[in-house]
């Protein structure tokens, strides 16, 4: 076989993994385990794919080895490979823990053979000038097999958070710095300067190998010391890494000073190192600072999309862009017609892959996130198409006529930037559409802030010409001083420094109003002349019910500073008789059985949201992913709920899930809008459990929405022929639009009682069920204040189960309701005799004629 036929077939393995992982970015949403896909068929297929051919071909050319003659070993460890990654992925997906561990257990052992296969070949060439271009990928060999078996055991269901990230911590730095890491760095010693097209810099293979052991040194040490549960040796570790790569890159700033990297592939690598070392910076950071282990996993898997799309994949797609040209041969014309399609746009896509990612990696709203990450993902992927027109552009042009070889015509730097300005005007443009779909997530407001009382510069009765300024803090939901004194005339300004955990403001009874800030910053708050004594207040929800006031005393003269008065309620537009019109879906209440798989990774986006929640009243809810009730969670005893909390909304929230048994500190304290935290619970007994906001005023988060369930099946929990999830709470109505009021709130009084968010829906959209099926109905009370007495009118429950327990089994007895107080839950089972409409309520009647209402239709 020809070496192109050979590269062409081996090629286009790293070709489908890639093709692979583009189809599962772009499904994403859909598929099981979607982050780990996307990871492992980068690293697993496409990246380690190529380091074995790749690597086989540099040390065989290297060491001056027969190619052809030692193909056939690394067809079988290809083959091998590739079934083992294939096992480790299939495996995972489909939660079968067999194929997983077989799979990891062939990658590593092909692996370990890749390794002292180049070792033997090694001790047994002539000696070579960079032949430690082989050892650094006799390293990588051997990280990878240490590597795997760290993955193996980041699968274990009952990981405690701690445990989680040190294995994380280590799983990375072991595969992404140690088998990848190493593989780079060897490879570019020679790889680059011949990519430049000149000659080596003097010093670079001394460096190189002098490097070496430092850098096998400090993946070791990272890693061993993340075993350990060290966060400081791990940090020392990845330094001793990044000083590792400096001192092998530094002798090869000569080479760029000689010649530019200015063509697509040299560029494109030149990115991914430059991705490596920021990474690196920021890893040693995260871990010195993180002060547990299970942040410093958060923050290592935080830098997983800088690795792989900023320096792995721009690594690889550099490198093809050169040796796809020349593996295909066929002489100057072709090598300049393939290398110029694989160039195309090259800027372009160059510049939006990289300030997309790197916008992508800030604190910036989930939507922009997902906006860019598609920029990048197209930016990317487009090599894709590109390599498959290299191959057929080749084949055409080499069976045409030759043509002279002539000079190749490079871009002009006018060109180069153009495109540059492009992709970034690409970028650009999805941060805006990103915003524009979402702007309150982006912290934009939606109406127009008043940043100075309304006669704010004109002459008032007893203006001094003075100013006053004044300073206030917060501490917890406090302004110190709540009372500031002012001379009667004087001009007031207000230096507001959040010196809190969340995002406040302070508004003025005269209409004056500061910017919202977050925890750490400060702004000032111009109110104009103060004539007279005026009341203050955080216009965060609920913040003031929570004590949030200031009190601003002008001395010398009477309080003249009218009093707030509240906007009309939407409970002035209800009417439940109403039907809510053609076009109403209602929400679903079917529960659908516990997905297969013992760890379940879940994504909820806090979003601010307007909805109707009666016909006719719409009020903006902040919710878990877009509805309330947030998405029902369900699983088994045993399993592990990983779950990634992203603050998409204008103000800080959190999430308490009472389905885990941990300690609340880290998990679930607030976070600020743009950010995000990982909560990972193990399932350990059974119930209908809830989750919710505990951010202050946890009264107000809930009644705005701001909750859920999880389902943990009992153990051999029989089937049924139907089964639904209903989720009371209450609304607390504001006005049309707004969010709930919190003083009725506090006064508990609630104008509606709902089941899954919205009044009497269920009247209009009955359950279904037909004669003689078993129907289990599972019931939460989310409250946040009143429980549910829940009944079928009609029916009798013959099962009762509620709070960990059964309360009654098949029998001669039967049950009449289910009762339940705030944020307790349950499940009823029973059949219906004859077709009818069976109406469903809680039994506290005022609750039930307040929307707590709905229909279970029983069919022939």
């Amino acid at each position: 076989m020809s070496r192109t036929a050979w590269h062409l077939r081996t090629g286009a393995v790293v070709v489908a993994w890639l093709l692979a992982l583009v189809v599962v970015a772009l499904v994403h949403p859909f598929v099981p385990a979607a982050r780990w896909l996307l990871v492992h068929l980068l690293v697993l297929g496409a990246v380690s794919n190529a380091i074995l051919i790749w690597s086989w071909h540099f040390a065989a050319a290297l060491l001056r080895l027969p190619t052809e003659s030692l193909r056939r070993g690394q067809a079988l460890r290809l083959v091998l490979f590739n079934a083992g990654a294939l096992g480790v992925v299939g495996g995972t997906v489909t939660s079968a823990r067999l194929p997983v561990v077989a799979g990891a257990a062939v990658v590593a052992g092909v692996a370990g053979w890749h390794a002292t296969a180049l070792l033997r070949r090694a001790r047994a060439a002539l000696p070579s000038r960079f032949g430690v271009t082989v050892r650094y990928y006799v390293a990588a060999g051997l990280a990878l097999p240490v590597g795997a078996v760290l993955g193996v055991l980041l699968g274990r269901p009952g990981l405690s958070d701690a445990g989680h990230g040190r294995l994380v911590v280590a799983h990375e730095v072991v595969n992404l710095l140690g088998w990848v890491g190493l593989t780079v760095v060897g490879t570019l010693v020679t790889l680059w300067p011949t990519m430049l097209r000149t000659r080596v810099a003097d010093g670079a293979e001394r460096a190189a190998r002098r490097a070496l052991p430092v850098l096998v040194g400090g993946v070791a040490a990272a890693a061993a010391a993340a075993l350990a549960g060290s966060l400081v040796l791990a940090a020392v570790g990845v330094l001793v890494v990044l000083a590792g790569v400096v001192a092998v890159a530094v002798p090869h700033a000569e080479e760029v000073r000689r010649k530019a990297p200015v063509e697509l592939p040299t560029a494109s690598v030149l990115a991914g190192m430059l991705w490596l070392a920021g990474s690196l910076v920021v890893l040693a950071v995260g871990l010195a600072t993180a002060g547990d282990w299970a942040t410093a996993g958060e923050r290592a898997g935080a830098l997983t999309a800088p690795l792989l799309a900023g320096f792995a994949a721009q690594v690889l797609i550099g490198a093809l862009g050169y040796l796809v040209p020349v593996v295909l041969g066929g002489g100057p014309s072709v090598q300049r017609a393939t290398s110029t399609l694989l160039g195309r746009a090259g800027w372009a896509r160059l510049t939006a892959a990289n300030a997309g990612l790197l916008l992508a990696v800030l604190p910036v709203p989930s939507l922009v996130r997902v906006v860019l990450s598609v920029v990048v993902l197209v930016a990317l992927g487009s090599t894709l198409p590109l390599l498959v027109g290299a191959v057929l552009l080749a084949r055409r042009v080499r069976g045409a006529p030759p043509q002279p070889a002539g000079p190749q015509r490079r871009p002009t730097a006018q060109r180069r930037l153009g495109l540059a300005a492009a992709g970034f005007a690409v970028v650009l443009v999805g941060t805006a559409g990103g915003v524009a779909l979402d702007p309150a997530a982006a912290g934009i407001p939606l109406t127009t802030a008043v940043n100075a009382s309304p006669a704010a510069g004109a002459a008032q009765a007893g203006e001094t010409g003075r100013t006053t300024t004044v300073t206030v803090r917060v501490e917890g939901m406090r302004y110190v001083p709540d009372v500031v004194e002012v001379p009667a005339g004087d001009r007031l300004v207000v230096v507001l420094d959040n010196t809190g955990d969340d995002r406040h403001d302070l508004v003025l009874a005269n209409g004056a109003r500061s910017d919202r800030v977050g925890p750490g910053e400060r702004t000032r708050l111009d109110a104009g002349v103060v004539t007279g004594d005026l009341d203050g207040w955080c216009s965060v929800a609920g913040h003031r019910q929570m004590g949030m006031v200031l009190t601003v005393r002008a001395v010398g003269a009477e309080a003249t500073g009218p009093a707030p008065g509240d906007a009309a309620s939407a409970a002035e537009d209800l009417d439940l008789q109403v039907h809510p019109g053609a076009a109403f879906a209602p929400y679903d209440p079917r529960l659908d059985p516990a997905p297969a798989g013992t760890v379940h990774e879940v994504t909820l986006v806090v979003r601010e949201v307007e909805r109707e929640v009666a016909p006719g009243v719409r009020q903006t809810l902040w919710t878990f992913g877009g509805t309330a009730p947030g998405p029902t969670l369900r699983g088994r005893i045993g399993d592990v709920f990983d779950v990634t909390l992203v603050n998409d909304g204008s103000i800080g929230h959190s999430i308490d899930f009472h389905a885990g048994a941990l300690a609340p500190d880290r998990p679930m304290r607030t976070i600020q809008p743009g950010e995000s935290l990982r909560y990972r619970f193990t399932a350990t007994r059974a119930g209908i459990w809830m989750y919710h906001c505990s951010t202050a005023p946890m009264s107000l988060h809930i009644a705005n929405g701001m909750f859920g369930a999880v389902v943990i099946d009992p153990p051999d929990l029989p089937q049924v022929d139907q089964e639904y999830v209903l989720v009371q709470s209450e609304y607390y109505l504001g006005p049309q639009g707004g969010v709930a009021d919190a003083d009725r709130v506090a006064a508990e009084r609630p104008d509606l009682v709902v089941f899954n968010g919205y009044a009497n829906q269920y009247d209009q959209e009955p359950l279904t069920a037909r004669v003689g099926e078993r129907v289990r109905v599972w019931v939460l009370a989310a409250g946040p204040q009143r429980g549910s007495a829940f009944h079928v009118v009609g029916g009798q429950f013959d099962t009762v189960w509620s709070e960990g327990d059964y309360r009654l089994r098949p029998g001669p007895g039967g049950a009449q309701v289910l009762a339940l107080a705030p944020a307790q839950g349950g499940f009823v089972e029973l059949e219906l005799p004859e077709p009818g409409r069976y109406p469903f309520v809680t039994h506290a009647m005022v609750d039930a004629e307040r929307g707590a209402h709905g229909v279970l239709e029983v069919v022939p």
